[in-house]
């Protein structure tokens, strides 16, 4: 059993209260009774979860709308669970959801997933959307500095030299200066 998956598994399992519906969710190897769990609509989110994540681990598309909502939640361990499940999916419609979640400026609060997820998949999508989202992040007593954190350790994982510009506006920032040097440092020199 992987990490990530041991991980949900011990957090669903309170929220499912050690239910039959969660052990059999949990023994099954059927797909279709996974996907089936994705569109029946009296299921509790834990379901909705488990299910989403394990077709998402095995590369099973039907997974993909579920686990973009996931990586949008207010819980982060329910991003992380999906994030991850995501990155196995394979599905090339991720990153633009991703980028989509991430310089959504109405969720901001909720984008730290959605830029380490834009990060790991290294797509076209990633740059663009993590010099949008860290632009929008720049302003004074900005409360989502972690966010911007990410996307400067993101763009400078990246090291497309696109974001040298978004980078050296981050340096004067306090929490960002650090990251913000020795991103610029992975970029290609000029």
């Amino acid at each position: 059993m992987d990490e990530e998956f041991r991980s949900l598994t011990d957090r669903l399992r309170g929220e499912a209260e050690e239910s039959a519906a969660f052990h059999q969710l949990l023994a099954t190897e059927d797909a279709e009774e996974l996907a089936r769990v994705l569109v029946e609509r009296e299921r509790p989110l834990w379901a909705h979860e488990l299910a989403a994540f394990r077709l998402g681990c095995r590369g099973d598309r039907r997974a993909f709308e579920a686990l973009v909502l996931l990586l949008n939640h207010r819980d982060p361990e329910r991003c992380v669970s999906s994030a991850h499940a995501l990155l196995l999916l394979g599905d090339p419609r991720t990153p633009r959801a991703a980028a989509a979640l991430a310089t959504n400026t109405l969720r901001t609060a909720y984008a730290l997933h959605p830029v380490r997820l834009l990060t790991a998949l290294r797509a076209p999508e990633s740059v663009p959307a993590l010099v949008s989202t860290l632009r929008g992040l720049l302003a004074p007593q900005e409360p989502h500095w972690r966010v911007a954190l990410a996307c400067v350790e993101g763009l400078g994982s990246l090291g497309d030299g696109a974001a040298r510009p978004v980078l050296e506006a981050a340096l004067p920032h306090p929490r960002l200066a650090a990251a913000a040097a020795a991103a610029l440092s992975r970029l290609p020199v000029r």
